[in-house]
């Protein structure tokens, strides 16, 4: 896999809900909690994998509200960036 994969993380303001919001803005990338394919995939752990954890329990394990996964894969850079600010827009 030559100049891809890699987990990208970062922080939506807003929350759980922003987290979700912005997941489901998603147009080229996959949701899913498991992370690493040839595929660009999201997830948002709040809401997902962690969210039957508490919320102290989340941020004990580094999980915050918006934390936002990208596993990034073999699609075009150009179209992996678009699709994340048109989500974030």
């Amino acid at each position: 896999m030559k100049a891809g994969g890699g987990i990208v993380c970062f922080e939506v303001k807003g929350g759980i809900e922003s987290g979700r919001k912005f997941l489901n803005s998603l147009k080229m990338l996959s949701m899913t909690a498991n992370l690493g394919d040839t595929r660009s995939i999201a997830s948002h752990p709040a809401s997902t994998t962690h969210s039957k954890l508490t919320e102290q329990e989340r941020l004990n394990v580094g999980i915050t509200p918006g934390l936002i996964r990208i596993s990034v894969g073999l699609e075009y850079v150009e179209d992996i960036i678009n699709d994340l600010n048109q989500a974030l827009g």
